[in-house]
């Protein structure tokens, strides 16, 4: 592959946008980048292979939350998807906050 450490990145867009027919929006900040040497990361069959499925080691919080099943009227659960993304963390901050209100949690 030829590296662009020596090319005219004006040039090299200005013909790439020549042999395109038309404006390529991008085309010379990704230039830029790949004489950074910012390209992306190529991967070999084993290294695919190699890799673990998860998270990456290390990125767990110290203290997960416990996965449950809990049952709902529908109208409940309804109202609260509509509140957007969050909505189960959300469910949590509501049931904790009962739970001080009521003394059974501080």
């Amino acid at each position: 592959m030829k590296t662009f450490k020596n090319q005219d990145l004006e040039k090299l867009a200005a013909a790439i946008e020549a042999d395109a027919g038309q404006a390529l929006p991008g085309l010379r900040e990704s230039l830029a980048e790949a004489k950074a040497g910012r390209t992306g990361r190529v991967h070999t069959p084993e290294q695919v292979l190699a890799r673990r499925r998860g998270r990456p080691v290390g990125s767990l919080a110290a203290v997960t939350k416990q996965p449950v099943k809990l049952r709902l009227d529908p109208d409940v659960l309804a109202a609260l998807r509509a509140t957007g993304d969050g909505w189960q963390t959300r469910i949590n901050d509501m049931l904790r906050a009962s739970l001080s209100l009521v003394g059974l949690l501080r």
